[in-house]
């Protein structure tokens, strides 16, 4: 993960091609129409028995499994709590670590796939991966929020980012700002980079970015305030990682 001292600001321009490749994963109208306007806020992730919520040193409502493959160097957590397996609605938390402690620093309302979540995510299947994944690369059609260049996560700025227009338009500003989550993709690259080392097959292009008011193709969305917080806040030097699945799968 390249670190805060390395940033890089880059404006380029991207071939449709590539563009098309970036966004086929993620974003996009569904069949069945299109959706409505963002929505924000958000809501505690529910309390579990056997004293998960309880320890200062762990993060909410995730169980072991997932709590180890959390690196022992990261100290900020973007938790990403499913409503259900079959559910396009979660909630977002950012956890940052002082000391052993984990401390909410703030949530938002938030979607994710249109058919829920999976632990062997496919192309096109319409639920969004469970596990933990780095976060190291962002961009978008709109310039770097962060105030303080050098401190964030690397950020490309391009237009090639931006939705297609035969897309409804309330999908066309979903890539404005994207925060990309290191799952089947080369870290250290642009979000929008298509190289999928585990294949075409296992998906890819999967995002943090705007939220459209309802489910997406496989990516987890926010509104606007959400992703121009996460961008100002996540520092690669605190190597961020996401840990993302429906509620049932975290706790186990």
């Amino acid at each position: 993960m390249l670190s805060g001292a390395a940033r890089r600001t880059a404006v380029a321009a991207a071939a449709l091609g590539f563009l098309l490749t970036a966004v086929s994963a993620c974003g996009g109208p569904s069949p069945s129409g299109p959706a409505p306007e963002d929505s924000a806020g958000g809501r505690p992730p529910a309390s579990r028995s056997g004293g998960i919520t309880a320890d200062p040193t762990r993060i909410p409502g995730v169980g072991d499994r997932l709590l180890r493959r959390i690196p022992a160097d990261s100290r900020q957590v973007v938790a990403v709590y499913g409503d259900g397996r079959d559910s396009a609605d979660a909630t977002v938390v950012l956890y940052t670590k002082r000391g052993s402690a984990w401390h909410r620093a703030h949530s938002w309302a938030a979607h994710n796939g249109r058919k829920g979540w999976t632990t062997d995510h496919h192309e096109n299947d319409r639920r969004s991966p469970v596990g933990v994944f780095t976060l190291s690369d962002a961009g978008g059609v709109l310039p770097d929020p962060d105030p303080a260049p050098g401190a964030g996560l690397p950020y490309t700025r391009s237009d090639a980012f931006a939705a297609p227009r035969s897309w409804t338009k309330a999908y066309w500003h979903d890539f404005d700002y994207v925060i990309a989550i290191d799952y089947n993709r080369v870290e250290g690259t642009p979000p929008n980079d298509p190289a999928r080392p585990e294949g075409a097959s296992k998906g890819g292009s999967i995002w943090l970015h705007m939220d459209h008011g309802s489910g997406t193709s496989a990516c987890v969305s926010l509104p606007k305030a959400g992703m121009e917080y996460l961008l100002r806040t996540l520092d690669p030097d605190l190597h961020p990682v996401v840990v993302m699945g429906d509620r049932a799968h975290l706790a186990a």
